[in-house]
């Protein structure tokens, strides 16, 4: 765990916000270098506006009672962690499709290099968690199990002891890591032969691949969710979102048949 990057006392950096940063520029300058448009800007810092206040209305919502009921004004401390991706990604998705509407832009084929080159950005911001000590694992003896320090989530959700739980921060973001690697090896090969693989593929492979990545993750997070049923809230949308994706996909397959 490792929550300040840089604390001179009249600067202060969290390495949270840090991840979080560098992750939105990397996905920027790799938008505007492979679709070789400038003219993105507006759009890219409304999603990443759009990502990171969604992230936070849901994540606040979810832990209204045991967060924030008592303490209203730590809302606004989004350098401090707090952040559930789903709800960005939902608003971000949302302003998206609003903007290529007023534009008068095809959506499908930005969204799918998008798509492509969002999981990197999140593994960033995973790798974020893991410094802060948010988003932790079931309490572990495994070889891989990590010990988050004193005053630490895990800290205070475990009574205050100091307990080893598995690093499911670093899990996701090396899964994340590998599903970049495939969306943008499938983005090339888009980009060469245009004919052989339908616009809103990509899009339909993001949705399912990081479905089924948080789901699996989900069973191993051992910080206190809001529950739907027998699921997680992240699991229930997960479930909802390969239904979403694979109509993309289908979509995609369709037309292009």
């Amino acid at each position: 765990m490792f929550p300040d990057l840089i604390d001179l006392g009249f600067l202060h950096l969290k390495t949270y916000g840090a991840c979080m940063a560098t992750g939105f520029l990397l996905c920027w300058h790799l938008v505007e270098r492979l679709s070789g448009r400038k003219d993105l800007s507006n759009l890219l810092l409304s999603l990443m506006i759009g990502g990171v206040a969604g992230s936070r209305i849901a994540y606040v919502i979810e832990h209204w009672q045991s967060e924030f009921a008592s303490n209203p004004a730590a809302i606004i401390r989004v350098d401090q962690g707090g952040l559930m991706f789903y709800g960005g990604f939902i608003l971000s998705f949302a302003i998206f499709f609003v903007w290529c509407f007023v534009k008068k832009e095809s959506p499908l084929k930005l969204a799918d290099l998008l798509a492509a080159v969002v999981p990197l950005g999140h593994a960033f911001g995973r790798i974020g968690c893991f410094f802060y000590g948010c988003c932790y694992g079931r309490d572990s003896n495994a070889w891989c199990a990590v010990t988050f320090p004193m005053g630490s989530p895990s800290w205070y959700e475990h009574g205050r002891k100091m307990v080893s739980v598995l690093p499911t921060q670093l899990f996701e973001a090396a899964a994340l890591l590998a599903l970049f690697a495939l969306l943008m090896y499938v983005w090339r090969r888009q980009a060469r032969i245009t004919n052989r693989e339908p616009r809103g593929a990509i899009l339909g492979l993001y949705l399912c691949g990081y479905a089924v990545i948080r789901f699996g993750i989900e069973i191993l997070r051992g910080d206190p969710r809001a529950a739907v049923g027998p699921f997680s809230i992240s699991q229930a949308i997960s479930i909802g979102m390969i239904a979403v994706g694979a109509l993309f996909i289908f979509n995609a397959r369709r037309k292009g048949a």
